[in-house]
């Protein structure tokens, strides 16, 4: 009998504890490689600590994280980026004094882990770069400094510096947060771009039609445990997440799905 292929990612009751406060508390999860997650809940539920905890930014403070089948629990962010992880922030800056064309040009020379980072740009670096640019409908903007273009433009670039080597999985935080619905459109569009190319995707939002229309499961958090474990339209009638996160809202996504 052959062995079960391992999750792409899977963490066995994961804690993070700040003196008393359990910010995450015994959190047990199994992703399948191309499955796509979105967790919600509300402010304070743990969920960002719960990815610093995953990519390697923040120790957990029990349990165990695996990757592939692999415990990763202490290896640095950038050691699991080289290993196919990868993760965006809240913050959408990128390296703001720069162009965009620079900015994807940085992470086409410095984040494979095979190059020696520096600045010696050769052609098939801007080549690439030009490539992701136009990929993402960025060209028009390779010129302007990242801390002058729009919202939609600069989390956009986000993502693309972040996939730029391939990962197996991406780690989002908050993508659609502050965007207009036609942007979120979008971006929604550019996810189901990314889910065709089997990449694995875990993503934070409290944008509910986001969770809704991208993740092929939902997760809610409260007070660092999971509530909830499920496909994203039994959200709104699950009674404890109406209960501690949706309200009112519950009934508004139940007529939304009718």
């Amino acid at each position: 009998m052959k062995n079960p292929t391992p999750k792409i990612l899977e963490c066995r009751q994961v804690q993070r504890h700040y003196g008393a406060l359990a910010a995450v508390d015994g959190i047990d999860l199994k992703i399948e490689a191309g499955e796509t997650i979105g967790i919600g809940g509300p402010n304070g539920a743990g969920k960002t600590t719960f990815f610093d905890l995953i990519s390697g930014l923040t120790p957990v403070s029990g349990g165990q994280v695996l990757y592939q089948g692999l415990p990763i629990t202490g290896i640095l962010p950038h050691k699991l980026f080289h290993m196919g992880m990868a993760r965006t922030f809240q913050v959408t800056d990128g390296f703001a004094s720069l162009t965009v064309f620079q900015n994807i040009l940085a992470s086409v020379v410095n984040g494979s882990g095979k190059e020696r980072p520096g600045f010696l740009f050769k052609r098939p670096h801007r080549e690439k770069a030009m490539a992701i640019l136009d990929d993402y409908g960025l060209t028009h903007l390779a010129h302007d400094l990242v801390s002058d273009i729009p919202t939609l433009d600069r989390k956009k670039l986000m993502v693309a510096t972040a996939v730029v080597h391939d990962p197996k999985i991406l780690l989002l935080d908050e993508p659609v947060g502050g965007l207009a619905p036609s942007e979120i459109d979008e971006f929604i569009e550019l996810m189901f771009k990314l889910r065709k190319n089997g990449i694995s995707i875990v993503f934070i939002e409290h944008v509910m039609r986001f969770l809704m229309t991208v993740a092929d499961r939902a997760l809610i958090m409260h007070q660092g445990k999971l509530i909830y474990d499920g496909t994203p339209r039994g959200i709104a009638t699950d009674p404890t997440v109406k209960s501690v996160y949706l309200g009112s809202e519950a009934d508004a996504i139940v007529k939304d799905m009718q």
